[in-house]
């Protein structure tokens, strides 16, 4: 194959970037998206150019690090999956791909295709846990969980915190995320301490780290790797409202 790309490159967040072109061929239809990102900048070293730098670290859709905007689609053009599980076989002989990062003002550009995730860590800091000391560990089925709730909680806890959602969002929306961390906690018994004040410190801090606004148009959902449900920022609606009308923060 020869593909046509124009990625977006740029030094750092004080600096404008854009888009620069560049030619690929003999690319195997095989070939991760990622890999022919390796190719691609295998012939900018050769060439002495600058590599385009981009995040990755498992290639197997499991730890959330690959974070491309392909085309106008966060993780590109194949539904329920990662930039690194998407293969070259999605696009045709002779396409223009463009590539950018993700488009949020709580993920700031690092350099070029990587951006500063770490807004979500602090979200997660926040409340995304459970803080109790268990000593030893447990015996597994020392609480019973019916097998409805396990599978409601497994179900939320797939986010793998890549972002897409928020990219994928007009208003650079977290809440697919922070409320599958939420979720996660709020129907297991093991959450239920910390259920209210959990609701509300994420909330609150995903709310200072400068993400905009739910207007609930489910393009978050549609592009999440792992399709997370809307079901779960419904959820986290009434998580944060109940916690809000007892809370002694008013």
């Amino acid at each position: 194959m020869k593909v046509n790309l124009k990625v977006w490159r740029q030094k750092n967040n004080n600096t404008a970037g854009k888009l620069v072109e560049y030619s690929l061929d003999n690319i195997s239809p095989d070939m991760s998206f990622l890999e022919m990102f390796d190719v691609l900048n295998a012939e900018l070293i050769r060439k002495g150019d600058e590599p385009v730098a981009f995040d990755h670290d498992c290639r197997e859709g499991i730890c959330g690090m690959c974070s491309m905007y392909i085309n106008g689609r966060a993780h590109g053009p194949q539904t329920g999956a990662t930039t690194c599980q998407l293969h070259m076989r999605s696009f045709s002989d002779g396409d223009t791909i463009v590539v950018e990062p993700w488009r949020a003002r709580a993920f700031p550009v690092i350099k070029d295709l990587m951006v500063d995730r770490t807004a979500f860590d602090r979200v997660v800091q926040a409340g995304g846990y459970v803080s109790v000391n268990t000593g030893s560990a447990p015996d597994a089925n020392e609480i019973a969980i019916p097998r409805t709730i396990a599978d409601e909680a497994m179900d939320a806890a797939q986010c793998i915190g890549c972002g897409a959602c928020v990219a994928a969002c007009k208003n650079a929306s977290a809440m697919l995320f922070v409320s599958a961390k939420v979720s996660h906690m709020a129907v297991l018994p093991q959450g239920q301490a910390e259920r209210k004040i959990r609701a509300e410190r994420m909330v609150a801090q995903m709310d200072a780290e400068g993400f905009g606004a739910c207007s609930f148009t489910g393009a978050c959902s549609v592009e999440c790797p792992k399709s997370i449900s809307l079901d779960h920022i419904a959820r986290m609606n009434r998580e944060y409202l109940g916690a809000k009308l007892t809370s002694e923060n008013v």
